[in-house]
């Protein structure tokens, strides 16, 4: 695993933020900002500057991305109908799309061989979300996994069961062009403006997963409207387990779709992962 513990590394920052998290849920938004820099031991004008960092904005307008009705606030002004997502150019918005990110899908009968035949490369690399396990093939990568909720140990073994049959091989330096287009910062004079994906799943996870794709950054969507876009309305509680088998964590982004309530509902890494992530996306984009 990466070393997290470099002040100037997003992993430290995800960590640092991660506390501050914890800590904000229980003490609600009445915390200020010396006392929520008091208790993780740091001068009020550090935690502001890793603060800063991370997200772009202070700790008291980031508080309020994360407050318990953000999730509600997303739906009632950046909720995003699939259907017409494409139509109306919203997806042309995305970071996804800024990328350039194409994919290319296995096929049923591949896919049913348990991923005999495939090698699949991995490797450890910092993210704005700690840790994070990313794993490739030849085509792109094919899953990616936050150690900051569950465990390092637990994220290999998740990905790696999914595809029983492939050949594993710890190798990242393949991998590190694409993962840096990934999670580090859009310069399109970088020479590095494509991450290409491998969607390795079943037919009808495959539809869902790419129907998650359609959804802009900074918006959310929900489970019934997912359903609806890969045509079944009555296949709920089916779209969500497909969403949370969605092995490309982020770059396929299942934290974006939420329940009707305005609950956030389940996320495979944990929910503070997820609700980290919303928020990071809705500060870049100005909500």
């Amino acid at each position: 695993m990466p070393d997290q513990t470099t002040p100037q590394s997003p992993g430290y920052h995800y960590a640092v933020i991660a506390r501050a998290l914890a800590l904000i849920d229980k003490a609600g938004p009445g915390l200020t900002l010396d006392d929520l820099a008091a208790q993780m031991n740091m001068s009020p004008a550090h935690f502001q500057r890793v603060f800063s960092q991370w997200v772009g904005i202070s700790p008291k307008r980031y508080q309020q991305y994360l407050a318990l009705d953000h999730a509600r606030q997303m739906l009632a002004e950046r909720f995003t109908v699939l259907d017409t997502a494409l139509a109306t150019g919203l997806s042309g918005s995305g970071r996804l799309h800024d990328l350039f990110l194409r994919w290319e899908a296995m096929s049923p009968g591949d896919f049913a061989k348990g991923g005999a035949g495939l090698t699949i490369r991995h490797g450890w690399f910092d993210s704005p979300f700690g840790a994070a396990i990313v794993m490739g093939t030849d085509k792109g990568i094919c899953g990616i996994g936050f150690a900051a909720d569950m465990g390092a140990e637990a994220a290999v073994t998740d990905l790696t069961r999914r595809w029983p049959k492939a050949s594993f091989v710890a190798d990242p330096d393949p991998l590190r062009p694409w993962v840096k287009a990934a999670f580090g910062p859009n310069d399109p004079g970088d020479g590095q403006t494509e991450t290409p994906l491998h969607l390795i799943g079943a037919p009808f996870q495959i539809k869902v997963w790419e129907a998650l794709l359609r959804i802009p950054t900074g918006h959310v969507t929900t489970y019934s409207e997912l359903a609806g876009a890969v045509g079944h309305p009555k296949a709920v509680r089916a779209v969500g387990t497909a969403v949370g088998r969605n092995p490309i964590s982020f770059l396929i982004p299942c934290h974006r779709a939420l329940r009707k309530s305005g609950d956030l509902g389940g996320y495979h890494w944990g929910l503070p992962v997820k609700r980290a992530i919303l928020a990071w996306e809705s500060a870049r984009t100005g909500m």
